[in-house]
């Protein structure tokens, strides 16, 4: 073998990624976590796997529920359209959390639309596999009814919290909730997000959070670099809306 082909052959063997469910590493995903219950080998074998590129919007809202998505790899926005065509982000998912689950059952067509926002790997299962998965598995089935009790528990207790805030402190819950879900990276929040899709969470506008992130960067709370959000001192915010239960929404 040539020097040539020998580095072709290398190159050819590291685009090959293993996407089996066996193999997965995500620990929170309810297929992994089910994998040794579900009976039927034809569940798993029927995944599609699909890779997305950042700003590719993958679910369109008002489009037919085909199936669920759960996230392999990356980070997606999940957003429905509110009035006058606003769009209100409804939540940040990662690596192992499921989008379009609430299409899922009775209704016909997605809520929401779903955005990849950073290059991502998502696992596709059809709406047909999962209700016989589902069926024929009574602890997939469990745990399905459990996700969706504690996304319901979520949901609530971020509505009752996000009317009682002000402004200043919708917008502190939102870098918090980014904090905690995603991490940090060389002293920034490990998910750059313009300030429109910060508006967009915290139901605010955009004008109101550039104006939130000067004062908070005058108090020496928060640092800023483009896009880049750095928290300088995260106890200090978690105090400041406490009483809030900010540490609800996962």
């Amino acid at each position: 073998m040539t020097l040539n082909s020998n580095i072709a052959a290398k190159k050819s063997r590291k685009k090959v990624i293993d996407f089996s469910c066996v193999s997965c590493s995500n620990a929170k995903c309810l297929i992994k976590n089910n994998l040794n219950t579900i009976t039927s080998s034809v569940f798993v074998e029927n995944k599609k796997t699909l890779k997305c590129k950042k700003g590719q919007q993958f679910i369109i809202e008002g489009a037919p529920v085909n199936g669920l998505f759960f996230i392999l790899k990356g980070a997606v926005k999940v957003f429905r359209t509110g009035i006058n065509g606003r769009e209100q982000i409804v939540r940040f998912a990662k690596d192992g959390e499921i989008i379009g689950h609430r299409g899922f059952g009775t209704e016909e067509y997605y809520s929401i639309g779903a955005i990849a926002l950073q290059d991502a790997v998502l696992c596709y299962f059809s709406k047909d596999d999962l209700q016989k998965g589902l069926l024929e598995n009574p602890k997939f089935g469990y745990d399905m009814m459990l996700f969706y009790a504690n996304e319901l528990n979520r949901s609530e207790s971020k509505v009752k919290s996000i009317s009682q805030m002000t402004v200043r402190e919708r917008v502190i819950d939102t870098l918090l909730y980014i904090h905690r879900k995603f991490g940090e990276l060389n002293d920034f929040l490990n998910l750059p997000l313009s300030r429109k899709e910060y508006a967009d969470y915290a139901g605010t506008r955009e004008e109101q959070v550039i104006r939130v992130f000067s004062t908070l960067k005058k108090e020496g709370l928060i640092t800023a670099k483009g896009k880049k959000i750095g928290i300088v001192n995260v106890n200090f915010l978690k105090k400041e809306i406490d009483e809030h239960n900010y540490f609800l929404d996962l």
